[in-house]
């Protein structure tokens, strides 16, 4: 299976909040300071690696929501765990596998409505949308291991 890049990789912009979710156990400064984080492996759609980016959640019983907006667009994870939607989930210390789905209808409207509640910079990103911002309901399926940090 395709790794992901090098974690010296200098051109990815989530790099440092990264590395400072692993040494700090899931806890993080700067724009994610106080929002419940974790870090989403996927699988490329079209290049087969693994990338790990950090998204902000709420938890729905063992299931982690996330929303697919950035900025008003659909962020690159989005369409590779359409794909692929096994993914890799670390919350603090633990890491998961998990099974994604997209939320429709009512279910999708609820889940909004209980993410934005919660972290209210969603709402901005439904303004700047052309359509409804994906929300992505994350199933863990295998807890893989403790991280070893």
């Amino acid at each position: 299976m395709p790794q992901e890049p090098p974690a010296h990789d200098q051109m990815d912009p989530n790099r440092q909040v990264i590395d400072e979710f692993r040494a700090r156990r899931g806890a993080v400064g700067g724009r994610f300071a106080g929002l419940p984080l974790l870090l989403l492996t996927t699988v490329g759609a079209r290049t087969g690696l693994r990338r790990t980016v950090p998204v902000t959640y709420v938890a729905e019983g063992e299931r982690y929501v996330v929303a697919a907006g950035a900025n008003g667009a659909n962020p690159a994870w989005y369409h590779n765990l359409l794909a692929h939607p096994t993914v890799t989930v670390e919350v603090g210390t633990a890491v998961l596998e998990a099974v994604s789905r997209v939320a429709e209808g009512a279910e999708r409207d609820a889940l909004f409505d209980r993410f934005s509640s919660d972290q209210p910079q969603l709402i901005s990103y439904q303004a700047m949308a052309i359509q409804e911002v994906p929300m992505i309901i994350l199933t863990p399926s295998i807890p893989l291991r403790e991280a070893s940090r």
